[in-house]
């Protein structure tokens, strides 16, 4: 096992492709080892120069109503009224902190994917 830093893209694509060769490995043995040393290597890689950025706050709750086969009248009564509900999905106005804690608890969506760099209303 030979595991040098990660110092730049081709180090990077290389060590994507070492780890896709090892990544079925067993847990304690070298190529095991080497798959968790070289994910943490990719990681910190990633991290640094390809950041995944929160989503827009909107897109998350459509994401959310996507994956539970929501309709936009499904959030009436959770961000408002049916206007209000489509007011809000084309961003029109903004949530308020009542309409996140509602998505929060009925969606399941993290308050701070919510708020974001989103301007609330009280």
């Amino acid at each position: 096992m030979k595991i040098t830093p990660i110092k730049s893209q081709e180090d990077y694509e290389h060590s994507l492709i070492r780890m896709e060769e090892i990544f079925d490995a067993s847990p304690n043995s070298e190529e095991g080892d080497e798959a968790e040393i070289l994910s943490l290597l990719i990681e910190n890689y990633e991290n640094k120069y390809h950041p995944v950025e929160a989503p827009d706050p909107i897109e998350a709750i459509k994401i959310r109503m996507e994956e539970m086969n929501l309709k936009q009248k499904d959030l009436i009564g959770i961000l408002g009224g049916k206007s209000r509900v489509s007011e809000i999905l084309n961003k029109r106005k903004r949530l308020t902190v009542d309409m996140i804690r509602e998505l929060e608890n009925k969606l399941n969506i993290s308050a701070s994917v919510l708020v974001g760099n989103y301007q609330l209303l009280k």
